[in-house]
């Protein structure tokens, strides 16, 4: 009778943990693989649209790159200290009180994380379905269900099971897959710059429609910044990095620094092959680039790599949301299920199982979950100001703390990302009002859901004790 056994038959439950299963490497493919979606596809235009340059464009990629880089470095510190699943939820709960904390769980558990994996999938049939051979995905199963709806359905249950039975296998899964979407990306570089009436006289051309000035470059860093997102998905699962105190801060520094450079090549690529009139026309620069140089095998390649990306950063996200609510739930703070440990896979399984289950239902009503997607934004970047604050009050709170890790460039730089935050903030709900104030509510509403778990949890210790 081994262990387990014995404390079971006492009467006793044993609390089962989550396996410290990742590396530096899975680490690094976590931030590089959840990071690289379809923005870096994407938005050159929608930035040419904003600044007008070649110039401006590149300098919203290098703020925004920057800006995500100090977040990172901020995070780092966090992430090294305090290594535990739900990361910002962790942050926040211990600097700010239990309420901030499931204010941050609440909001992602219930908007940002589901949202973010139905659009994801979304994405990935609206590509594939772009393939004459796949144009089946858009013709209707039943009603207004299309076999594009039962692909992306297929595509979450497929990730979310991966997840299920292991973060060994999640993670392996990522590194592999990441190692061959930076190739996909690298090998998109090369084809573009490749385009033989391609001419460094590009990047000296303008679009004269641009929206420009503040506003302008405002809306061009929203859009960077967008395509950099994701790099905190890394601290949501410190609680099963091996060795974290080295590992976490190698994963978000390194990974941030790699997205970075793949990102401004791309958007390099892409201006040699293109002057910036036509970026700004065109839906999809990349492919376009690409398809200069290489034909419509050129752009098929550039399909491939958004819907492969999609997929790794699919599966970054779906590993770190369930985490989220799991650290909630094992607080006393959400429904108790939520902070179960699978027995054989040490995984939040059922945690996976609503966060999938939730992704799905958004899935089918795709209509309303780009809206709610759009409501989640303001108060991503909000948590992210708060959660990167709590660096400072740790600092004054636990002096003597070891730090195996301390922020470079402390205070300056997580004092810069957080005054950038509070000005994108401002500029975000100024901009989408309506959205913003909505998202606010949602937030303000977890304030009674709150006090409801407190008081249930306390009505449960006071019987147990009894």
């Amino acid at each position: 009778m081994n262990a387990e056994d014995a404390e079971e038959r006492k009467g006793r439950r044993v609390r089962l943990e989550l396996s410290r299963d990742l590396g530096a490497s899975h680490a690094t493919a976590i931030v590089v693989g959840t990071v690289i979606g379809s923005g870096i596809f994407l938005v050159p235009a929608e930035m040419m649209q904003a600044v007008g340059s070649a110039k401006l464009v590149y300098l919203a990629w290098i703020v925004g790159g920057l800006l995500s880089l100090f977040g990172a470095l901020t995070y780092a510190e966090l992430g090294a200290v305090r290594p535990e699943s739900g990361g910002e939820y962790a942050y926040l709960r211990d600097a700010y009180g239990p309420l901030w904390g499931f204010l941050y769980a609440w909001t992602f558990f219930l908007l940002a994380k589901p949202a973010s994996i139905a659009t994801v999938t979304a994405g990935v049939v609206r590509i594939l379905s772009s393939f004459p051979a796949l144009s089946i995905l858009q013709r209707p199963v039943i009603s207004f269900i299309t076999y594009g709806h039962l692909l992306a359905i297929i595509i979450t249950i497929f990730i979310s099971w991966l997840n299920y039975i292991g973060i060994r296998r999640a993670g392996e899964f990522q590194r592999v897959f990441t190692i061959l979407k930076v190739g996909m990306v690298l090998l998109i570089v090369a084809a573009a710059f490749s385009y033989t009436n391609g001419n460094w006289v590009n990047f000296g051309t303008t679009f004269s429609g641009a929206k420009g000035g503040v506003a302008g470059f405002m809306a061009a860093l929203v859009a960077a910044l967008w395509a950099y997102d994701g790099w905190n998905d890394l601290t949501q699962v410190g609680g099963e990095v091996r060795n974290p105190q080295r590992n976490i801060p190698i994963g978000l520094i390194a990974g941030m620094v790699i997205v970075a450079a793949l990102y401004i090549s791309v958007n390099a690529a892409v201006q040699y092959a293109m002057p910036a009139a036509e970026i700004a026309d065109s839906a999809y620069p990349a492919s376009q680039a690409v398809a200069l140089a290489l034909g419509s095998a050129g752009a098929a390649l550039v399909s491939a790599a958004m819907a492969l990306s999609m997929i790794v950063t699919m599966n970054g996200t779906v590993m770190s949301g369930a985490r989220v609510p799991f650290a909630m739930a094992r607080d006393g703070y959400f429904f108790r299920a939520m902070a179960e440990v699978h027995p054989r896979f040490h995984t939040p399984s059922i945690a996976i199982i609503i966060q999938a289950t939730m992704a799905i239902a958004l899935t089918l009503f795709a209509g309303t979950f780009q809206q709610l997607f759009s409501l989640a934004i303001y108060a991503e970047w909000l948590f992210y100001m708060l959660a990167a604050s709590t660096v400072f009050v740790f600092r004054k709170r636990e002096r003597d703390r070891p730090r195996p890790y301390s922020t470079w460039g402390y205070p300056v730089v997580p004092l810069f990302f957080i005054l950038a935050s509070a000005v994108l903030l401002y500029y975000t709900f100024t901009e989408n009002l309506r959205n913003s104030v909505v998202g606010t509510l949602i937030i303000l509403a977890g304030v009674p859901v709150f006090y409801w778990f407190r008081s249930r949890s306390a009505a449960n210790r006071d019987r147990s004790g009894s």
